[in-house]
C-alpha cells in the first residue's frame, strides 16, 4: 500500500511522520480491522465460560455487551498510551494494543460455571497484574540479551498452542454447551468450517484489504449462513443503548490468591512478547532495533492500560502480533496513523449498540 502519494521511503520510516489525512484514515481503520474481532473475541469466551454469553437466557447477558464496550474502548486508551504516550509510559511507535488471548487459560477455570459474580476475581488479579507488568518495565531493558527472537517468537507459538483447546470448545458449540446434544453437531461443525475456509482462504490467496481483513470477512460471512440457518438472534441489539461511559468497578474487586499468581506469572509471559512485538516493529518498519527506552515504555503501557482496565471491567491488554505484520506489509511506521485507529476504538466503546 505504501506509494509515492503517502510519503517518500524515509518519511514512511519515521514514526513522527503524518500522512495526508485522506490516506492515515484509511490506514487507521485498516489497523482497527486487522485487530477488531481478536480484539472483542476473549470477552465473549470468557463470558460464555462463566454462563452469561451467546446462547444464554440469562438476565445477565448485557453484561457481556458491557465487557465487549469496555474492550474495545480501553484497547483504544491504551493504544494511545503507545502511540502518544504520557511521560514515561509508552514506546511512542505504531503499537497496537488489544486484549489479550493469551490470559485465556488462566481466566476459564477462574469463572467457569460460576456467573457474572465470578468477574469481580478476574478484575482483582488483572489490576494486580498490570501493576506487576509496569514492575518489569524498570528492568525489562536489562534483560534483552535473554530474550533473543528466538525465545521472543517461541513464546508466542506457545500461547496459540495454549489456545487450540478453546478453539476447538467453541467451534463445536460452546462451553455452556458441553455435554448437549448441540455440542459438537454437525451444524455447529459446518459454520464454524465456512468461517475457517473463507478467512484462510481471503489470507493465502489475496491481497491488500481484503488479505487483511479475512477474520472480519469470514465471520460476517459466518453470520450470513448462521442466519440462513437461524441461528442468529439480533434482539439485543435494538435493547442496548445508543451511548454510555465506562463504569468505575462495574463487575466489582476481589482479590483472591489464585487470580493475583496467575495473572502474575502471564504478565510475565506477556511482556516478553511485547518485547518481541516492538522489536519486529521497528525492524519491520524502521530497519532498525528498538531501543530499550522504547522496550521499556511500551512494558509500562502494556501494564498501566491493563490495570486501569481491570478498573473499569475490561481484560488484560497487551500488543497486538498481526499489526506487527501489517506495518511489515505496508511499510507505514506512522504512529499518527495508529493513533487515529485508537480514536474510532474509543468512539466504538462508547456505542453500546455497537458491542451488541
Amino acid at each position: 500500500m505504501s506509494d509515492a502519494s503517502i510519503g517518500t521511503p524515509d518519511q514512511l520510516r519515521d514514526p513522527n511522520y503524518t500522512p495526508p489525512l485522506t490516506k492515515a484514515v484509511p490506514l487507521g481503520i485498516q489497523h482497527v480491522l486487522a485487530m477488531f474481532v481478536s480484539n472483542v473475541t476473549p470477552a465473549i469466551i470468557v463470558c460464555g465460560a462463566a454462563g452469561f454469553g451467546f446462547g444464554s437466557n440469562s438476565p445477565d447477558f448485557p453484561q457481556m455487551i458491557y465487557m465487549i464496550q469496555m474492550s474495545m474502548f480501553f484497547a483504544g486508551v491504551a493504544t494511545l498510551f503507545q502511540s502518544v504516550g504520557v511521560g514515561p509510559i509508552g514506546a511512542r511507535l505504531p503499537i497496537v494494543q488489544g486484549t489479550s488471548f493469551a490470559f485465556i487459560p488462566i481466566m476459564i477455570p477462574l469463572v467457569a460455571g460460576k456467573g457474572v459474580d465470578a468477574i469481580a476475581v478476574l478484575m482483582g488479579g488483572i489490576v494486580a497484574g498490570g501493576l506487576f507488568h509496569a514492575f518489569l518495565g524498570l528492568f525489562i531493558g536489562r534483560l534483552r540479551f535473554a530474550l533473543p527472537p528466538l525465545v521472543t517468537g517461541l513464546v508466542v507459538t506457545m500461547i496459540g498452542l495454549a489456545l487450540v483447546k478453546v478453539g476447538v470448545q467453541y467451534a463445536a458449540g460452546g462451553v455452556p454447551a458441553i455435554g448437549t446434544e448441540e455440542y459438537g453437531s454437525g451444524l455447529n461443525w459446518f459454520m464454524a468450517g465456512t468461517v475457517i475456509l473463507v478467512t484462510l482462504g481471503l489470507k493465502f490467496f489475496t491481497r491488500g484489504m481484503l488479505s487483511v481483513s479475512a477474520v472480519l470477512i469470514g465471520l460476517l460471512v459466518g453470520y450470513v449462513v448462521a442466519f440462513a440457518l437461524g441461528q442468529v438472534n439480533l434482539g439485543s441489539v435494538g435493547q442496548a443503548a445508543s451511548f454510555a461511559l465506562p463504569n468505575p468497578l462495574h463487575f466489582g474487586i476481589e482479590f483472591s490468591a489464585a487470580a493475583v499468581i496467575g495473572f502474575c506469572a502471564m504478565s510475565f509471559v506477556s511482556a516478553i512478547e511485547t518485547v518481541g512485538d516492538v522489536s519486529g516493529i521497528t525492524k519491520g518498519g524502521a530497519g532498525r532495533e528498538a531501543s530499550d527506552r522504547e522496550i521499556q515504555g511500551a512494558t509500562y503501557a502494556d501494564g498501566i492500560g491493563t490495570a486501569i482496565s481491570g478498573m473499569f471491567g475490561a481484560l488484560p491488554n497487551t500488543s497486538f502480533s498481526q499489526n506487527v505484520g501489517l506495518i511489515a506489509m505496508t511499510g507505514v511506521m506512522s504512529r499518527m496513523v495508529v493513533t487515529i485507529g485508537a480514536i474510532f476504538l474509543i468512539i466504538c466503546g462508547l456505542v453500546p449498540k455497537i458491542g451488541a
